[in-house]
């Protein structure tokens, strides 16, 4: 009789092309009571890490179920995103990366959320369009890949547009089978410099895997399309700017000015760097973002001719930190 452990052993990796040592891929299908397993390769990690149903290995830490934090309608996004009623966002705990200055790190490394089975996700999305929402918003959902791209599959509530809202850190051919389920995304790309990612988010290959990410995003979705001010279709890229670090953020820039034609992707400079999470062994991490190192990279996206935001060195604090207390599920 084979064990537990043996069964977990014998099924597939998650491997949208089937050919990486020889293996078949997993397919994309829910996680349900019949104790189904994954051997997960979704992020760039690939720690084939043993998730079932109730228990998460590898890096994440996450069950195979979606775990989630929040869900309720979300103001502080891109206007684009957000607009009059706020985006209806799901916060999915866990993390594919390990930011040391992370702000939500009670969901991202400690774990805190509540497992949802597909129809009980489904009917999350029923009720943030029924409270008129902008959008499904999905925060950090990279680690539960495998059940969304299914749940995505369903009739989109109020056919609102689907934002795949992640840290960047994705695998392209992963990402192909979300293919005409995701609207828009919404991607980070914090870093270019291998050095800098490994050192602040465990990291070293970010820069690699998240341009090719973003490259594939533009793919399925094109040029932006924007109706009545808000974003129906295409790429927003976003770049949180860390003390010290305006040269980075131009290096980031830089790549989005050569990557896409002008215009045909968003691009969002973000100030709301606050100084909290595991910051003792980062001295020049521990201060808020100064308003000359706003203005300095600000007049460099504009220079570069950008289009999209910068945000106001005012949207910063713990004040702006949502409260992860399981709303709306």
């Amino acid at each position: 009789m084979r064990t537990k452990s043996q069964e977990l052993q014998s099924k597939s990796v998650f491997d949208p092309n089937g050919s990486e040592s020889g293996r078949a891929p997993w397919p994309l299908h829910s996680v349900t009571a019949s104790g189904e397993a994954i051997l997960c390769n979704l992020c760039p990690r690939q720690c084939g890490a043993s998730r079932d149903e109730a228990r998460g290995g590898g890096f994440c830490q996450m069950p195979a179920l979606p775990v989630c934090a929040r869900a309720a309608l979300h103001l502080w996004e891109e206007p684009c995103i957000s607009g009059q009623t706020g985006a209806g966002t799901v916060f999915f705990s866990g993390c594919t990366l390990g930011c040391v200055f992370c702000q939500n790190r009670s969901i991202s490394r400690e774990n805190f959320g509540r497992a949802l089975t597909e129809d009980e996700l489904y009917a999350v999305f029923r009720r943030l369009a029924d409270q008129g929402a902008s959008c499904i918003e999905l925060v950090t959902p990279t680690q539960f890949t495998h059940v969304l791209a299914r749940v995505l599959e369903r009739p989109v509530p109020a056919g609102l547009p689907v934002v795949w809202n992640s840290g960047g850190y994705e695998r392209a051919d992963v990402l192909k089978a979300l293919e005409g389920k995701v609207d828009v995304y919404l991607p980070d790309l914090k870093y270019l410099t291998p050095a800098l990612a490994a050192k602040y988010s465990g990291a070293e290959d970010y820069p690699q895997a998240a341009r090719a990410a973003i490259q594939e995003m533009y793919r399925q979705r094109g040029p932006v399309r924007l109706e009545g001010g808000l974003l129906k279709s295409g790429v927003l890229i976003r770049h949180l700017i860390l003390p010290g670090q305006v040269s980075e953020a131009k290096r980031v820039m830089d790549w989005v000015a050569d990557a896409f034609p002008p215009g045909s992707v968003l691009f969002s400079l973000m100030a709301q760097y606050t100084p909290v999470g595991a910051l003792d062994g980062f001295p020049e991490l521990r201060r808020p973002l100064r308003a000359s190192e706003l203005k300095a990279a600000g007049a460099y996206m504009e220079n570069l001719g950008l289009t999209g935001y910068v945000q106001e060195l005012g949207s910063c604090g713990e004040g702006f930190i949502p409260a992860f207390d399981l709303t709306g599920l």
